[in-house]
């Protein structure tokens, strides 16, 4: 998510989807030999699972919509609400996109205030429109969950709980965002927390507090995948190094192609592809050439670059839609997904490496994850009771003391 506060962020082969491809399809002369990549894409997105890491079209019906989801119909073009617009369920099944974390985001501004508030209700939306189009939606929790859903050609949805703040320092709380689905918590968001910095907050901490370490091992304890976009690069390897389950980058860029903060250095690649994890690549133009134009075949360069340096089995789908202002031509919104595909066809990536790419690697992640945290159960290992008080109560009205 780009803040609205701020300028800038075994698999089942399942035939039965093709119907979906049928009822919408991409403008393809089938016949052009330029197109082969193309259809060669959409027929591999329609065999394996395309998961993307984040997408924050919640936080687009919040400020667009009010959270009326009950008043406007998401199987129309959106565009037609406000702009800019990158998604609606048309352009969903145009894009063949196979499951989706949608991201419950709550503004820096919030934080110490009413940030808990928010994020329930962010995810009370989710779950609205989720049940209100059952024919496109499907909210899962596991990585089985992705997988049926695509058979029953539904879009598996997550919920991506994106910024600590919405926890306001509190595990009883991220385990109780846990309980009601959330799969994943980017540590931070643009503004620090008291006790994890951010990549453009300055760095009080120095990374992570001890306080911030104990929160990392609760997540492994729960299943929940710790997201390391937005955070500052010492937490980056702080996590790292703590974590006992494999970790994301929900939707981050290269730096070394684009030197902010935002974006990942090549040495916490290195250690990510240690750990197993998977860095999910981000389309925004300011992360992704350091410009506010940006194409596809630029965003495709960052593809090239990770798989160079640690590999195809480190890399994902985060494109940020609806949490960006500005996208790179090409992939203008959610329906231009096979186009990227075609593109890494063309630079001589192999199908096993695209599938990898499109899911597969989150489906080994997701599963590494669900794995530890039942083992941790099966040992008997309880919820982490530590407690921090983040703020002077006598100093912020917002907050009781109690």
């Amino acid at each position: 998510m780009v803040s609205l506060q701020k300028s800038g962020t075994g698999i089942l082969a399942v035939t039965a989807v093709v119907a979906v491809a049928i009822a919408v399809p991409l403008t393809v002369n089938k016949n052009s030999p330029e197109n082969s990549n193309l259809n060669a894409a959409i027929q591999l997105l329609e065999q394996t699972p395309l998961i993307d890491g984040h997408n924050d079209w919640t936080t687009s019906m919040r400020y667009s919509l009010n959270n009326s989801v009950n008043e406007y119909t998401l199987d129309t073009d959106m565009r037609e609400y406000y702009t800019p617009s990158h998604t609606d369920i048309p352009r969903l099944r145009e894009g063949r996109l196979g499951a989706q974390f949608w991201s419950c985001f709550v503004v820096c501004s919030a934080q110490q205030k009413d940030a808990v508030r928010i994020g329930l209700e962010q995810i009370d939306v989710m779950k609205r429109f989720i049940k209100l189009y059952p024919d496109t939606f499907e909210f899962v929790t596991t990585a089985d969950g992705i997988e049926a859903a695509f058979s029953r050609k539904k879009i598996g949805s997550l919920i991506g709980v994106e910024g600590g703040h919405i926890i306001d320092s509190s595990l009883a709380t991220l385990r109780m965002f846990y309980d009601m689905g959330a799969r994943y918590l980017t540590l931070t968001h643009t503004c620090n927390t008291p006790w994890a910095d951010a990549s453009d907050d300055g760095y009080p901490h120095n990374g992570l507090t001890e306080f911030g370490k104990s929160l990392v091992l609760e997540m492994n304890r729960l299943g929940m995948l710790v997201d390391l976009a937005h955070v500052s690069t010492e937490v980056m390897k702080q996590a790292l190094s703590v974590t006992q389950a494999p970790v994301i980058f929900s939707h981050s860029s290269v730096r070394a192609i684009c030197d902010v903060q935002r974006n990942v250095p090549d040495d916490v690649m290195k250690s990510l592809a240690q750990n197993g994890g998977v860095m999910m690549i981000n389309f925004f133009p300011n992360y992704v050439n350091c410009t506010d134009n940006a194409t596809l075949s630029n965003v495709a360069d960052h593809f090239d670059y990770v798989k160079t340096l640690i590999g195809a089995d480190h890399i994902g789908v985060g494109a940020d839609y609806d949490g960006i202002p500005r996208t790179p031509e090409g992939l203008e919104d959610v329906s231009k997904y096979p186009y990227l595909f075609a593109e890494l066809m063309e630079r001589g990536w192999k199908d096993e490496e695209l599938k990898k790419v499109a899911g597969l690697n989150l489906l080994r992640v997701m599963r590494e994850v669900e794995r530890i945290a039942r083992e941790q159960s099966d040992e008997g290992l309880l919820p982490n009771e530590e407690f921090i008080n983040p703020v002077d109560v006598k100093e912020n009205p917002c907050r009781s003391g109690f």
